[in-house]
């Protein structure tokens, strides 16, 4: 057996530091769209200009330039606007930044694999923890292609990242690509057209403490009114004192909505956007605010009710419930969901199954669910997989950072402590040490329900097997297999099993019932109960 890799300790995830919340703008008026289309429209024209002068900056950039280019911007809108424009281009920058990074590693690692494989003999068989050499000379000729494609690759993103050279689409790279494959997308040229400008739109503020209603641009009181401080070239279409336009609608929010009622009251921070969706022709409104994290728990207070072990797989969650000292208790749950279709339906399926899990969850009264910290950045290369495309998709459609993020927002709000543990071997020791043994003749544990249990076992921090081995004079079980779940304080931890007395039923073993210890009642040769009298009934004579 290969050296095991360290396990790394399990920690309680901390909450979330802010929330976003979204409502539709409903009733709207022809004059109110013409106008939210022409602030959109101009704001939009002004980000895209900040954001080549911030490309062109790269690594120059500092807190001169972003100052010259807020000023540049104040007289085409407000101060406010400027500050929400340049902002929001410098979060964009450094996303872009932090995938170019992301992009260089993952052409390092498959460099370093097609290496490898190509220093291998062809035919080669690997092992489970390294692959072997190609399976043919045209495989290997057509790597070795390959590894060129990619140094080269690699040598011109190690230049742009030198350089501070990013790669930013307004709009998004995918929605561009859709232009030259509007038959595969089902779109017309007029369709792509307005949702792409849609993209490129901007209409978000943010949010300032101590103004009124927490934001001076895009305002809205407690009532529902909502009012935009409309551009400078834009503030003759206002209808309110000061250049602000009032829209003929009223906004409500049905998730946190006595939450957001409560900061607008207090004139606390709150930060805004208004979004277009062209496939649904509707018009959004998204509130978000922050708030310092709270202390997370220590793991003894959130595991001191049990926890809830669960594995994360391509179409269901599969959870386990286990009691304080690491059993399994009731039978496991999955909740499935379906991770096809667009991206608001995925993220819908998870938030979802989720929801049913938190649930059960509170309904068993456990304080604590444990997952895996998993993060699948390194294992979607296709050097590393080869020929399971299949495998690469399903790894790749499996969102666990959104997952985690999600259930860990959620879970506060329950009051229930996420557990991430060390995602190493839980399957293989599950299905080793749990599986069998958890499988009846009216329920079949699958492999991911036994990884549940060792999720939650680790997390608990009791090892995934059941039990110890006993000493070697002792593998007979002669006193009893001492068991790991019971704490070294516990008396009788090292005793040996009771005998628990009761008549012999299906359940009870032979040797384990009352009389067990009374060897007079046992017919064995040498004790009384062999030597009682007996007579037999005479037989009936026959006719």
């Amino acid at each position: 057996m290969g050296e095991l890799r360290s396990l790394a300790e399990p920690f309680v995830v901390s909450g979330p530091g802010g929330v976003a919340v979204r409502t539709r703008l409903k009733q709207l008026t022809p004059g109110d769209e013409k106008v939210l289309r022409m602030v959109g429209g101009h704001l939009g024209a002004l980000a895209s200009k900040d954001l080549k002068a911030r490309c062109r900056d790269g690594l120059a950039h500092s807190g001169g330039t972003w100052a010259v280019r807020k000023r540049e911007l104040t007289p085409l809108s407000s101060s406010r606007w400027a500050g929400s424009i340049t902002k929001a281009t410098h979060d964009q920058w450094a996303l872009a930044r932090r995938g170019q990074s992301a992009h260089i590693q993952n052409l390092e690692a498959g460099i370093r694999t097609i290496e490898d494989r190509l220093s291998l003999p062809v035919g080669q068989k690997g092992t489970k923890k390294a692959p072997g050499g190609y399976r043919s000379q045209r495989e290997w000729h057509a790597k070795s292609r390959r590894l060129r494609v990619l140094q080269d690759k690699l040598a011109a993103a190690r230049a742009d990242r030198d350089a501070g050279i990013v790669h930013v689409v307004r709009g998004g790279k995918r929605l561009a690509r859709t232009r030259h494959h509007l038959d595969a997308a089902g779109l017309t040229e007029g369709a792509w057209r307005e949702r792409w400008e849609a993209e490129r739109w901007f209409c978000q503020a943010d949010g300032e403490s101590g103004k009124r209603y927490g934001n001076e641009t895009i305002r809205i009181s407690p009532d529902g009114e909502v009012s935009i401080k409309l551009p400078a070239p834009l503030t003759h279409l206002a209808n309110a004192p000061l250049g602000r336009y009032v829209l003929a609608c009223r906004v409500a929010f049905a998730h946190r909505g006595a939450e957001w009622a409560d900061r607008v009251a207090a004139n606390r921070a709150v930060a805004y956007r208004i979004h277009y969706d062209a496939g649904r022709d509707r018009w959004y409104l998204t509130a978000s605010w922050q708030f310092p994290p709270t202390p997370a728990l220590s793991i003894e207070a959130a595991l001191a009710h049990g926890v809830i072990g669960v594995d994360m797989n391509a179409d269901h969650l599969a959870a386990w419930r286990l009691d304080v000292h690491g059993n399994p208790t009731g039978a496991p749950r999955r909740f499935f969901y379906d991770l096809t279709g667009s991206a608001p339906h995925r993220d819908a399926q998870v938030r979802h199954a989720l929801t049913r899990l938190l649930y059960w969850a509170r309904a068993c009264g456990v304080k604590a669910i444990a997952v895996e910290d998993l993060d699948f950045a390194a294992e979607k290369t296709r050097e590393k997989h080869g020929r399971k495309r299949r495998f690469r998709q399903l790894i790749s459609g499996m969102p666990t950072g959104k997952l985690r993020a999600r259930l860990t927002s959620m879970a506060h709000q329950s009051g229930i402590a996420v557990v991430a543990v060390d995602p190493a071997y839980t399957s293989r020791w599950g299905a080793l040490h749990w599986q069998k043994p958890l499988t009846t003749t009216t329920r079949k544990t699958t492999r991911h329900d036994a990884a549940a249990v060792a999720i939650g076992r680790r997390a608990q921090g009791h090892p995934i097997r059941r039990r110890t081995a006993p000493p070697p004079v002792h593998r007979s079980d002669e006193q009893g297999h001492r068991t790991v779940q019971a704490g070294p304080g516990v008396p009788g931890r090292e005793g040996t099993r009771p005998r628990i007395p009761g008549p012999r039923t299906r359940s009870v073993g032979a040797g384990c019932g009352a009389n067990a210890g009374n060897q007079n009642a046992q017919h064995r040769s040498g004790r009384s109960a062999e030597h009682e009298t007996w007579q037999q009934d005479l037989l009936p004579l026959s006719p």
